[in-house]
């Protein structure tokens, strides 16, 4: 098949773009770094690419609520694109703001573009301030694309204000459940239920990741595209270099299961994008 492409959307207030590019470029994809006024405009066309992601930052300064207004902007200007995009089996990535935009853009848990009502956010911070610190994961779905492979405890670092995850309902909550669509929760560094600052927001069923029931589309708070490199791991220099760093493997998994999907494809002979 032609080489995977990945569009990186960016704004006014995207700060983590160049570390997702960093770490799609070198798992093999490549890349497109764009303002979304390029897609707006139909200078950019989603259709050409396999992977759209949107990283973190505080997307328009996040001045309504975090991630709402680029989150709008998807939903009333893209959905087309957007919908054509999911339609053709393609993977999306919201990464902290990212995946506040994908909720409230109605990508996650569902696509929902056609103005179905928002089944989750992403709030205030229990403690009432920005958390910059590193915490431990542990993966849960069996679905998702992203984490295939994922059974050890991983660490990343988060830094938001806003990354409470809460659901409309016990019944939305336990959909999630149901349909293995929690993709990470937040745990105690010896495997335990986590407190503070271990959860460091206060997220229901400490949620930090979740994906739809494809297990394509996929957001969550913490920064693996920040722990791509064993050097990045904050007690390298007392603990010694890993082989490979937790962050890694997110961008990798996205990377083959398009070069295997659409070389599947390619020999049913469909026409590829």
């Amino acid at each position: 098949m032609k080489p995977v492409r990945t569009l990186i959307i960016r704004t006014a207030g995207s700060n983590c773009d160049y570390e997702t590019v960093h770490a799609f470029k070198h798992a093999g994809s490549e890349i497109n770094l764009v303002h979304v006024n390029e897609i707006l405009a139909n200078n950019i066309k989603l259709e050409d690419y396999h992977i759209l992601a949107i990283p973190g930052g505080f997307t328009y300064g996040d001045d309504i609520s975090a991630g709402k207004i680029l989150a709008n902007e998807l939903k009333y200007k893209l959905k087309d694109q957007l919908d054509q995009f999911v339609k053709d089996g393609k993977l999306i990535i919201g990464i902290c703001n990212g995946f506040q935009v994908l909720v409230k853009a109605g990508l996650l848990p569902e696509v929902q573009l056609n103005n179905g009502s928002q089944l989750v956010t992403l709030t205030d911070n229990d403690s009432g301030k920005f958390e910059d610190r590193w915490i431990y994961l542990k993966p849960v779905s069996k679905k998702c694309v992203f984490t295939r492979n994922m059974e050890n405890i991983v660490y990343y670092p988060v830094a938001h204000a806003e990354g409470k995850f809460i659901p409309k309902s016990r019944e939305v909550l336990q959909n999630l459940i149901e349909n293995d669509q929690i993709v990470f929760q937040y745990i105690n560094a010896d495997g335990s239920e986590p407190d503070y600052p271990w959860n460091p927001n206060g997220s229901v069923n400490n949620i930090a990741g979740i994906c739809d029931s494809t297990g394509r589309i996929f957001g969550l708070m913490p920064h693996p595209e920040r722990h791509y490199h064993p050097v990045q791991h904050p007690r390298w220099t007392r603990e010694g270099l890993k082989k490979d760093a937790d962050g890694k493997i997110i961008f990798h998994n996205a990377v083959e299961y398009i070069k295997e999907f659409f070389s599947e494809k390619q020999k049913h002979k469909t026409l590829i994008p």
